[in-house]
């Protein structure tokens, strides 16, 4: 299935110069008209935002219904 607007996903790389990490979830806020970028808006629990990043597919993954969400503080 292809990534879809408004659908959370999981980076597969590290963006350091933002505090995220690879497994970092974001959601997919737009997507290109030739499906090759995606808007991704990374938010803190608080709701607090932290970035909003165009990425490539490659960049983001879709989740997996047995993973488990993982907490930690933006930077570390």
């Amino acid at each position: 299935m292809a990534i879809q607007e408004f659908q959370d996903v999981a980076l597969t790389v590290d963006i350091p110069e933002h505090g995220l990490k690879a497994g970092d979830i974001g959601t997919v806020v737009d997507i290109s008209g030739s499906r090759t970028t995606y808007a991704v808006e990374f938010v803190s629990l608080d709701k607090t935002l932290i970035a909003v990043l165009p990425l490539l597919e490659h960049e983001i993954r879709q989740l997996e219904p047995a993973e488990i969400a993982h907490a930690r503080t933006v930077g570390e």
